[in-house]
Parts: C-alpha cells; sequence; structure tokens
C-alpha cells in the first residue's frame, strides 16, 4: 500500500470529518440541550450553501459570499425556530420528526421554485483553485486543505464558547437541568431561540464550505443528515468533545473503508468477489461502529456530564 495514498486518503477523511463536526456539533446542541429531534437540520446545511452561492455570484467573491451568508443563515434560523419549532417543543419526539420531515419537503420546494431544480455551481479564486505540496512531496488541493483549517479553528472557537464563556456555561447548565436554568430566571426561550440560530450558522458554514466541490443542489442535506445523527449517538449527545472526536472517527473510517477495503478484501478472496462486496461493507462500517459503541456504552464514548 503506497504510503503517499495513505496520507492523502487520511487527509480527505480529516477533511470529511471536519464537514461532518460542523454540521453534528450544532445538531448536538438542538438535541442535547431541547431534547428536540430535527431532521430539518440537513436543510439547514443545503440553505446555507444555496445563499453563499447566490451571494458569492452577486458579488463576485466566495469569501465574501460567505461573510454575508452566515448572518443571514442565522436569521433563517432564527425565524425558523420562532414560526414553527418553538410550537413543537412540548411535544413528543414522534411529533418533532413527523414536523421537522415536513419542513425538509417544504424548504426542497422552496428551493425548487426560488432556485431551480438544477444545481448552482460555486467558482473559488484562482489562488484557492489549484494544489499545494505538503511533505514528502504530497499534492493535495489547496482549498481542501483549507477545510480542514478552516474547521479545525471553528471546533476551537467553539470549545472555548461552550467552556469558557457565560453563554457555553448557560448551554451547559441547559443541557443538564433546563428545569433549575429556568427556575434561576434564565429565559430559557431566548436561550434555545440562540441555540438553534448557532445550530443553524454551523449547518449553514458545512453548506457553504462544501458547496465549490459539489454544488449548491436541492436535498443535498438529506443523506449528510444520516451520518450527522450517527456522530453524535456515537461522540454522545450534547457533547462537543464527544462530536469532534467522533466525527473524525467516522471521517477517517468511511474514507478509508472506501479506498483500501477492496484491497484487504483481495488477501483472502477473489478480486471480483471483494470489488463487489467492499463497496456494500464500506457503507456499512459507521454504522457497524455505532452498534458496537451503543453495546458497551449506551450514551456515548464522551455524553456530557449531568447530575
Amino acid at each position: 500500500m503506497d504510503g503517499s495514498l495513505v496520507l492523502i486518503q487520511l487527509l480527505n477523511g480529516l477533511q470529511l470529518g471536519v464537514l461532518l463536526f460542523l454540521l453534528a456539533s450544532g445538531l448536538s446542541l438542538t438535541f442535547g440541550i431541547m431534547d428536540f429531534v430535527n431532521l430539518a437540520h440537513g436543510s439547514l446545511y443545503m440553505i446555507g450553501a444555496y445563499i453563499c452561492a447566490t451571494l458569492a455570484y452577486w458579488t463576485g467573491s466566495f469569501f465574501l459570499g460567505i461573510l454575508l451568508a452566515i448572518p443571514l443563515t442565522a436569521f433563517a434560523g432564527f425565524i425558523i425556530e420562532i414560526g414553527v419549532i418553538r410550537h413543537l417543543y412540548p411535544r413528543d419526539h414522534l411529533d418533532h420528526v413527523l414536523a421537522t420531515f415536513g419542513l425538509i419537503l417544504c424548504f426542497d420546494t422552496l428551493v425548487q421554485i426560488f432556485w431551480g431544480v438544477e444545481g448552482i455551481a460555486v467558482q473559488l479564486p484562482k489562488w484557492l483553485d489549484g494544489q499545494v505540496e505538503l511533505f514528502n512531496g504530497i499534492i493535495f488541493p489547496t482549498y481542501r486543505l483549507l477545510i480542514i483549517i478552516t474547521g479545525l479553528f471553528i471546533a476551537a472557537g467553539l470549545y472555548w464558547l461552550v467552556n469558557h464563556t457565560r453563554l457555553g456555561m448557560l448551554i451547559r447548565a441547559g443541557a443538564s437541568n433546563r428545569t433549575m436554568v429556568s427556575a434561576l430566571g434564565i429565559d430559557i426561550k431566548t436561550l434555545f431561540t440562540g441555540v438553534f440560530a448557532l445550530g443553524a450558522v454551523l449547518a449553514g458554514v458545512a453548506g457553504m464550505l462544501i458547496s465549490p466541490i459539489t454544488e449548491a443542489s436541492i436535498g443535498m442535506g438529506n443523506e449528510i443528515i444520516i451520518t450527522a445523527f450517527v456522530v453524535i449517538i456515537i461522540g454522545g449527545i450534547g457533547s462537543m468533545k464527544g462530536a469532534f472526536i467522533a466525527a473524525l472517527l467516522i471521517g477517517l473510517i468511511d474514507t478509508f473503508g472506501r479506498s483500501f477495503l477492496d484491497d484487504i478484501f483481495k488477501i483472502f478472496m477473489s478480486a471480483e468477489a471483494a470489488e463487489t462486496a467492499a463497496p456494500a461493507i464500506s457503507a456499512m462500517l459507521i454504522y457497524i461502529l455505532m452498534a458496537i459503541v451503543l453495546s458497551f456504552k449506551p450514551q456515548g464514548l464522551f455524553p456530557p456530564k449531568v447530575r
């Protein structure tokens, strides 16, 4: 097995991992604090991508499009929480699932009405639309490396926010005992709205970062949201540390499984059988990991501390 190829796939796995973390961290916040199952979280990923793609086209600058799209995505989350989500908090999880599944259909239809059925490609600036030489002569796309660095910076910022700010203290307290937080005079509705808007921004940023690679398209968040749920279940619902480690772990397992599992299978089976079995098994690996983790630690690898 070529060592340089392994390192390249390692970087690809890290890129997938940081994108999953951005999506899963917001989902973990809303699920862990508000006890709200939001299937439509992937739609915020799509909305962020479309808003960024549109603004990048209008302004002629991808980075300016991101800067303008972030507050607009937060505003979209704010409106969605006040208009729809807030009224679902007292309901049970089945109602959450049904209502947010309906929101997915609504968002997909609205995107089709406003932007059409075709996706929107995002043009990168020339200095990012190239490759950079890393250690040992490894050539890696510049923009993908930027995604990894940006994701790690955002992860560090979230760690600081959750663990070293007053808002983070309220978030952790709300995850532990929201009834007590309300009794101490904290406006829980405002806290919930802020957390939902933050989650919308994180999902939107993930969509903005991936749009130059895959383009903004209808339903782009509907498949990745399943993987995001796997991330927070493995890491521990409501745990930023767990979401980060689980996202990187899943990104690496998924990438290495799709790249090298067929070579491993060819050691003890025919090439035809290996090429047939490897894609199916690689698609199952993250779910197998989830089943193993739940068997030994039902609350996830790093569940938040609850008194």
